[in-house]
């Protein structure tokens, strides 16, 4: 049970906003059960939603006391009530699940709870197979990431031993990611390697192909292929050998194929003429390919996962 006092400042404001600002961890779908089941009371009476605060007023909560933790990246997981996942595959070590252009893998900076590690971390809370209070030190991690602005699969572990051997995967080039993008022209010759040392400006979150590797600079390797091309566009599949910041994006743009609706490696009068203002870009496959032991996650050897083909449909568009 909590007590919140009400001041002159925050005097004239509706019950429930309040709250929702005093208790920013609390969903808004649990405070509006909880005003109904009178577990928040006004001067220890039942008070409806809208009422109007005055100053003096004391609210009494009775709810968990995590909703009144400093809101982190670590507990965004409290505020959804209804975690939002399009999962491609789960089972008791691994969840795959396809996110949505336009969400972050983790909060940017600021506090952020919709993210997609925060709705995996409360869908798992909610299914009772992660226990955040009795874990000492393990918490349901993403072993790779993806673009805001970029859909497609994200692997998550669910136990930490998950985590080392898929992490170890990752860095041995074991885990084979697919991507397919629409870029401007057609890339010659059809298929082809992209190899280039890139360099990262964090602070204009910009990247740049060097000519030569220099202090910060890292390899780039993009394998390519031309599935088709039509009307000065065409759709290409993407095979990543590494995985760094805005990849296939900037070594498109540098070999003269910049994606469709890409802002900010792409060409901005092909963006408008075809009305599109995000990168046509999906990490769409994934491969497990292990050629040593992976312990609890070895039968996954050999198994291939692709997203949904509806969800891939703005990239493809131009080639019926």
């Amino acid at each position: 049970m909590k007590e919140l006092f009400v001041g002159i400042n925050d005097a004239g404001q509706r019950l429930d906003r309040f709250v929702a600002k005093t208790v920013p961890l609390l969903p808004d779908s649990l405070l509006q059960k909880y005003i109904r089941l009178k577990r928040i009371k006004c001067n220890g009476r039942a008070a409806k939603r809208d009422l109007r605060l005055k100053s003096g007023d004391v609210l009494t909560l009775y709810i968990n006391d995590e909703f009144f933790e400093a809101p982190r990246e670590e507990n965004s997981w409290l505020k959804i009530a209804k975690p939002h996942l399009n999962i491609i595959f789960e089972d008791e070590n691994i969840l795959l699940t396809d996110k949505k252009p336009g969400v972050l893998c983790h909060s940017a900076g600021k506090w952020d709870y919709n993210t997609l590690i925060a709705n995996i971390q409360a869908y798992l809370a909610q299914k009772g197979e992660w226990l955040p209070r009795e874990e000492n030190s393990f918490t349901p991690a993403l072993c790779n990431r993806i673009d805001r602005n970029t859909g497609g699969i994200v692997i998550a572990a669910k136990n930490a031993e998950s985590l080392r051997v898929l992490n170890e995967k990752i860095r041995g080039r074991e885990i084979e990611k697919y991507y397919l993008c629409t870029v401007c022209g057609r890339p010659k010759p059809d298929r082809g390697r992209l190899e280039n040392e890139l360099f990262k400006d964090a602070v204009k979150n910009q990247v740049y192909v060097k000519n030569r590797p220099e202090p910060g600079s890292r390899t780039a390797i993009t394998e390519y292929r031309v599935l088709k091309s039509k009307g000065g566009l065409s759709l290409v599949e993407c095979h990543l050998l590494t995985g760094r910041t805005h990849q296939i994006r900037v070594q498109m743009a540098h070999a003269g194929w910049p994606l469709l609706g890409d802002g900010k490696y792409g060409r901005d009068a092909v963006n408008r003429r075809y009305h599109e203002d995000g990168q046509a870009l999906y990490s769409w496959k994934l491969c497990f390919n292990f050629s040593t032991d992976a312990s609890i996650l070895n039968y996954l050897s050999g198994k291939e996962f692709c997203v949904d083909q509806n969800n891939i449909d703005f990239v493809m568009k131009y080639f019926p």
